[in-house]
């Protein structure tokens, strides 16, 4: 398993030079010269940051911090080391009224139903700065959780275009580094910070550096679930694993349309992203 595992390993200096480049292609292709993001503190966010206030220069990046009542000072802290490093623009909008218009209708609402509007309410914000900035949202996510569907639909995995979707966690972890991204964020425990004490590996029941490991496998290396329990992962674990990305495929794609005509937009009708640019 170990040889395999090697490929987990970037050339960061290549990724590096290739993400830079997608920002800037992808955002003069849209006629844009500047972009959007939030940015919480995180490691995600603040590579997501980096990337595009050197593709773009810094003036031309607006970095959001939008934290809700129950945010903590450390991950407005974090996002402010990557705003001082980086020379990006900043605004800081809290989310709380506008969260608990529809929070405090029901008081015993779950966290995961709180975390999902908040996750929305910040989408909502960053699109509207988009407009005000002139300048397309830029996604944070990662290919871990795009895999997982550790995303919510409409909230953090809205954006005009990801150049981070296709770094496992591992990976963020070791471009970050070669940035120079401060070891303080890249050494915490992943958190949406949605509520106290929140944490990704807490959520899902597993590290990153375990499912990173099975999802390269499973999706790079198109290995079977047998054949990744024959290389020495838990069934039960593969399983849970697999089910995960089965079910959340519907986060990862446009929604489906029922076909009535010959052209139907998404099937027949492929319109070419790049035509005329």
């Amino acid at each position: 398993m170990g040889r395999k595992m090697d490929n987990l390993e970037i050339n960061t200096s290549l990724a590096r030079s290739i993400l830079t480049g997608f920002i800037r292609s992808e955002t003069q292709r849209a006629e844009f010269s500047k972009v959007v993001l939030g940015l919480s503190g995180g490691i995600d966010s603040a590579l997501s940051c980096y990337l595009a206030a050197e593709a773009l220069g810094g003036e031309n990046v607006l970095a959001v911090r939008m934290p809700y009542k129950t945010s903590s000072q450390e991950s407005l802290d974090h996002a402010q080391l990557v705003i001082d490093a980086t020379g990006v623009q900043s605004l800081t909008l809290p989310i709380t009224d506008m969260a608990d218009g529809l929070i405090t209708r029901w008081p015993d609402m779950s966290s995961l139903r709180k975390g999902n509007i908040m996750a929305r309410c910040r989408m909502i914000v960053l699109f509207d700065q988009s407009l005000v900035f002139n300048g397309l949202v830029v996604g944070t996510g990662n290919k871990s959780e795009i895999l997982l569907g550790y995303t919510t639909l409409y909230g953090d995995s809205a954006c005009a275009f990801n150049p981070l979707g296709d770094l496992y966690k591992t990976q963020v972890r070791q471009l970050a580094r070669d940035m120079g991204i401060p070891e303080v964020i890249i050494g915490k425990a992943p958190t949406a910070d949605l509520w106290s004490g929140q944490t990704d590996e807490g959520e899902l029941g597993f590290t990153y550096a375990e499912v990173d490991k099975l999802l390269y496998l499973l999706v790079d290396e198109r290995y079977t679930p047998q054949e990744c329990v024959e290389t020495g992962f838990d069934k039960k674990f593969v399983d849970t694993v697999v089910a995960r990305v089965r079910r959340f495929h519907f986060k990862r794609v446009m929604p489906p349309i029922a076909k009535l005509s010959n052209r139907t937009v998404g099937y027949d009708f492929l319109y070419l992203r790049d035509w005329g640019t």
